[in-house]
């Protein structure tokens, strides 16, 4: 299973753009990326709009999303 890395993550918080500024460059409201990054709306793997975002921050497609272990039942 896929999210969004914490390298882009972070990427989008220590940028010199405003989130509003990201967001435009990558052709998205600036409401999608607030509820991509908070995980409100689950971004799917090889998400065009977060690769987009990615793109704007000098981000490759690998590097803005990692694996995330999927729990397992007892």
């Amino acid at each position: 299973m896929l999210k969004i890395s914490e390298r882009f993550w972070i990427a989008v918080k220590t940028s010199r753009m405003k989130g509003y500024e990201i967001a435009n460059h990558a052709g998205i409201h600036p409401a999608t990326l607030s509820k991509l990054l908070w995980e409100v709306n689950a971004a799917r793997p090889d998400d065009p709009r977060v690769i987009a975002v990615g793109k704007v921050l000098g981000l490759s497609p690998d590097e803005c999303f990692e694996e995330i272990a999927e729990e397992q039942g007892s």
